[in-house]
């Protein structure tokens, strides 16, 4: 999930307008990571994703950081600020033929009031304007799961890990309500 880039190649930092997020998720940013991002963001991995990992017999204290940094692209990540501070993070890098929206993590603090939505559904309004289909993977078990079908996404195939899934472009949202 990554705003600005989808396939360019370039972006900028981008401010939301307040009209279109709650009065929970008013003023977020998107800003471009640097390299300098990527301990913070290894770290938010691996608080946000400890739970579902130890559900499923697989955290490993330093695993859960290291995937983070073999896989880091700054050039396809964005920050996501609120208050000038650290609410999450999102990638959107192209492969395969579609969009990957990868490390999509809201810091706890930031989780249950929307934001999540209110990001997803920017970034897909860019894909769909592209006519591109995103494809990610989520934990199997994982809460993320329900956001992702609201926003159209269907299951692609699983295993007892992983459950994969895609998106084409301008499939339609299951709720219009903000999640």
């Amino acid at each position: 999930m990554d705003a600005g880039v989808m396939g360019s190649g370039t972006r900028s930092d981008m401010a939301v307008p307040a009209q279109a997020t709650s009065a929970h998720t008013a003023g977020w940013v998107l800003r471009s990571a640097v390299a300098a991002d990527i301990e913070v963001i290894a770290e938010l991995r691996a608080t946000v994703m400890r739970v579902d990992l130890e559900r499923l017999g697989r955290y490993d204290e330093h695993r859960v950081r290291q995937r983070l940094r073999d896989s880091f692209s700054p050039q396809h990540t964005s920050i996501i600020m609120i208050d000038g501070e650290l609410a999450g993070c999102v990638t959107v890098r192209p492969a395969e033929g579609r969009q990957w929206l990868e490390h999509f993590y809201l810091a706890p603090h930031c989780q249950g009031r929307g934001l999540g939505s209110t990001v997803l559904r920017r970034l897909l309004e860019r894909t769909d304007a592209q006519g591109m289909t995103v494809g990610l993977n989520v934990l199997q078990g994982s809460a993320a799961r329900r956001l992702y079908e609201r926003h159209g996404f269907v299951v692609e195939a699983q295993d007892p890990i992983d459950v994969f899934m895609m998106r084409p472009p301008g499939a339609m949202a299951s709720t219009p309500a903000e999640a």
